[in-house]
């Protein structure tokens, strides 16, 4: 019933177009896009074709959605298990990042974290170093680059020049602005579900760990957390959709992800329906792979009876 619903109004929309004297199909992404894009993690030229621009959209979404999945999951875990510190100060801190992160709107902490990139960091001549080999400025963070020269493994490093930093690799700050919204926003939630997580272990496994002379630390990495994994992995599949499906806000400080080139192709092709369908098939096929690897991730962890 649903697959024939979405077939007529697939056979509608495009007799009502067609009434219109409006072009359909996706026949257009054959054709030479025509306009540049800021960042190109995979090779473009703006002769290329509007295939290959959503190609580059696609990698520089994934491209902040994948790190953005391990960062959010490195620091929510730290945060949730501050949340159970017997420390107040500590978990009063914990608290606070929660408290404040997940209920300001993602959107808003994006504009923020870009204004603060752009406005109050020092001009790309004059960048912030640490470590003599990293620099952040206006421009965004300059990193050393892996080269394969001659054979062998070398280091791009960066150094500062006469007008912005050279050398290495760069990272926008579009890029670290949407990078660290997402992470921030994403790990409060993620905090949460690991505190819940713990708190659902049973008291006396805790005590009998502590009878035995578990230390605290042994204690948390071979008896708490991975019970508390059969609680935490289902909602934590949640979030990580969720993080990847708020990369589209990207569109917002100018980061050329998949909703970003489709905009633009839209207003240069007018393909609004194909364009749409593309965005929706990529956002769906990237969830669908997370919620399969979240749900292989959760077998592995769930209880079996022997």
């Amino acid at each position: 019933m649903v697959a024939g619903a979405l077939a007529w109004l697939a056979l509608q929309t495009l007799d009502n177009m067609r009434a219109r004297g409006i072009r359909s199909g996706f026949d257009f992404l054959g054709d030479a896009a025509g306009f540049d894009i800021g960042e190109t993690p995979i090779p473009y030229d703006a002769l290329d074709s509007y295939a290959r621009a959503f190609a580059v959209g696609i990698a520089n979404t994934l491209r902040v959605a994948l790190p953005g999945i391990v960062l959010c999951t490195l620091i929510g875990t730290l945060v949730g298990i501050g949340r159970r510190s017997p420390n107040a100060l500590l978990r009063g801190l914990c608290g606070a990042w929660v408290e404040v992160l997940r209920n300001v709107p993602v959107l808003l902490q994006l504009l923020i974290g870009y204004l603060l990139l752009t406005e109050w960091l020092p001009d790309p001549d004059a960048p912030l170093s640490a470590f003599g080999h990293v620099f952040l400025s206006k421009g965004g963070l300059a990193l050393p680059a892996p080269l394969w020269e001659s054979g062998r493994l070398v280091w791009d490093l960066p150094r500062p020049g006469p007008f912005a930093v050279e050398g290495g690799m760069s990272l926008t700050p579009e890029y670290l602005a949407l990078l660290a919204g997402l992470v921030a926003y994403t790990s409060a939630f993620v905090a949460e579900i690991v505190r819940g997580g713990i708190a659902a272990v049973p008291r006396g496994q805790t005590e009998a760990a502590l009878a035995l002379g578990l230390g605290r630390g042994l204690l948390l990495r071979r008896v708490v957390l991975p019970q508390a994994l059969r609680v935490i992995i289902p909602p934590l599949g949640n979030q990580y959709l969720n993080l990847t499906k708020n990369s589209s806000l990207a569109v917002a400080i100018g980061y050329p992800d998949v909703v970003s080139i489709a905009n633009t192709s839209i207003n240069q092709t007018g393909r609004a329906v194909e364009c749409i369908a593309l965005i929706m098939a990529v956002y769906l096929c990237t969830s669908l792979g997370t919620a399969a690897l979240m749900q292989v991730w959760n077998r592995r962890a769930a209880i079996r009876e022997r």
